[in-house]
């Protein structure tokens, strides 16, 4: 689970530098990179639910 939060960590850097990038300079691609970021996000977040709701199933 550790890993799955540092990936997360990581793709939520990257999203909010290139999200902020195309709104402070307005930079296109890199509202397209923070597009593509998001989508990967997606999938690390359902993982970490499920980890997550097993994690809490064991410490009951």
């Amino acid at each position: 689970m550790k890993d799955l939060i540092e990936q997360i960590s990581a793709k939520s850097e990257a999203f909010l530098k290139d999200a902020n990038s195309q709104l402070d300079k307005g930079n296109k691609a890199a509202g397209l990179r923070a597009r593509r970021t998001s989508l990967e996000l997606e999938p690390l977040l359902k993982q970490f639910r499920k980890a997550s709701l097993k994690a809490s199933e064991k410490k009951d």
